[in-house]
């Protein structure tokens, strides 16, 4: 399938500005022009009931958390807790506001967004600790924040749909749901197909991005290789929570998503999987530019509704 007309132009847009790709500027800059490009390209700002900024006891620390209520009600609400990607080096709070808010408003779900220590200050396994920490922490406090702790999703773009896979397997039987969107599986090295067929840097990601970024995370590439880093490496996925995976035809990590999806149906899972065929890495944060923007935050929305 070819490109979808505003992916096109989304690309072409991009390369006319000839600007830097992610690995050639230092980690400050990048994640400066990362959170930039993804405000610039939110789309309208969501309205919540309540948008609400507070830190929780860490493995190490204070974690900063920013909590989405999208209405006022006695009922309680499903609990999303989102790891925002960008690679462990780049992405924060703020450049997945409004992602977070229309997932949380769509779903009828209060969302807990995790601000994680990043890469290189913070090395593996920081951030990911972060988030188990975090998310164990709304399971025990969700019902305070108005929630039902007996659904709670964990869900996460690129690296934090890897973190996402990796709580969901930590945290086995806590969670109800997860929902990995063009998840980073496997940091052991294995050859797919389509690292080579689009990491080239035509498509926004490269894999000379995604060296940069593993550089950062990790000094030592053998840690990664286990599943707390490459969540496909699990021996045994049985008794995880349902899956849906959502990937992009034009995206390096296309592949590697797509067997995890398979790897988790394949231990008895109920894995659902969905490529949009004609976008690339990271669409969802672009629905001011991307029409498969909206079309996936939809499907996450609604997978989250029918599920709980």
């Amino acid at each position: 399938m070819a490109l979808d007309q505003t992916t096109e132009a989304f690309l072409k847009g991009l390369a006319e500005q000839e600007g830097p790709a992610f690995h050639e500027l230092p980690p400050e800059k990048c994640r400066e022009l990362f959170t930039g490009l993804c405000v610039s390209l939110q789309g309208d700002v969501v309205s919540m009931d309540s948008v609400a900024n507070q830190t929780i006891d860490g493995p190490n620390g204070d974690i900063p958390i920013r909590i989405y209520h999208p209405k006022k009600t006695q009922e309680k609400l499903p609990l999303i807790v989102l790891f925002h990607g960008g690679g462990w080096v780049i992405g924060d709070l703020e450049s997945h506001d409004n992602m977070c808010r229309y997932i949380a408003k769509a779903s009828e779900a209060i969302l807990v967004a995790v601000d994680y220590r990043l890469a290189p200050e913070n090395k593996f396994p920081s951030g990911v600790d972060d988030c188990i920490a975090a998310t164990d922490w709304v399971c025990k406090h969700g019902a305070d924040l108005g929630g039902d702790t007996g659904k709670v999703v964990v869900t996460g773009d690129s690296a934090g749909g890897n973190m996402a896979a990796v709580v969901a397997q930590q945290l086995k039987g806590k969670i109800a749901l997860q929902v990995l969107i063009y998840p980073v599986t496997d940091l052991t090295g294995t050859d797919y197909a389509s690292r080579g067929k689009f990491g080239g840097g035509e498509y926004l990601l490269s894999m000379a991005d995604m060296e940069y970024f593993g550089g950062h995370y990790s000094n030592n590439p053998e840690e990664l290789a286990g599943p707390k880093a490459s969540p496909i490496t699990q021996a045994d996925l049985s008794g995880l929570a349902p899956a849906l995976t959502i990937t992009a035809g034009y995206d390096p990590l296309v592949d590697e998503g797509k067997a995890y999806a398979d790897k988790l149906k394949e231990a008895g899972v109920k894995s659902e999987y969905k490529c949009f065929e004609g976008t690339i890495h990271g669409f969802t944060l672009f629905p001011a530019a991307l029409t498969s923007a909206q079309e996936g935050l939809d499907l996450i929305a609604d997978y989250i509704k029918r599920e709980l």
